[in-house]
């Protein structure tokens, strides 16, 4: 007798010490953003730009590479790859405008993101999710509307780094502890 819950697949979990090292990473990071010194802080952060900016020309040629083993979207592919490229290009060519630049663009996404969701959410809640969706789709459309509307405010994008270094810090010492669950599990 085989049911589909009889077969079981096995999924690859990824290793605990490459989560360990993702945590030590982040929790120095993330120190560093908080706690070094001013110095330390922008030339931290300049390297985090300039990472940024490899990864995204690295993800695009991988983007457009991919093409060529699944043709299926491949032109969402292509404009994906070509934007990353461009993006990864600019970042690289122009660091600092791009280092000045980032924090408010992350504000202006994650508004659009919070918007979004909230609707989805709405609408959810409307088709029988419940009041829980429908408070939380509310609470994420004033979300989104609240930060693209203070996109100009100067220091929001500084706010949103900071945020972002809280979450670093903090996330690490919780990857770091998952890793040591992993190991003895």
């Amino acid at each position: 007798m085989t049911t589909a819950s009889a077969v079981q697949t096995q999924t690859k979990q990824r290793p605990w010490w490459l989560t360990l090292i993702s945590g030590i990473l982040a929790v120095v990071i993330g120190g560093i953003l908080l706690f070094g010194s001013l110095g330390a802080r922008v030339q931290t952060y300049m390297v985090l730009v300039t990472f940024l900016g490899i990864w995204w020309m690295v993800q695009g040629i991988f983007d457009i590479i991919s093409i060529f083993v699944d043709r299926s979207m491949w032109g969402w592919k292509l404009f994906i790859g070509i934007v990353s490229i461009a993006a990864g290009f600019y970042i690289l060519s122009y660091p600092v405008i791009a280092a000045v630049a980032l924090p408010k663009i992350f504000v202006l996404v994650l508004g659009i993101w919070g918007l979004m969701y909230g609707i989805i959410l709405l609408i959810m809640a409307f088709q029988g999710g419940g009041w829980g969706a429908g408070i939380l789709g509310v609470l994420g459309i004033i979300f989104g509307i609240a930060l693209m509307g203070n996109y100009y405010v100067v220091g929001m994008g500084l706010s949103m780094l900071w945020t972002a270094a809280v979450f670093a810090f903090v996330g690490g010492f919780f990857m770091i502890f998952r890793a040591f669950q992993q190991r003895s599990a």
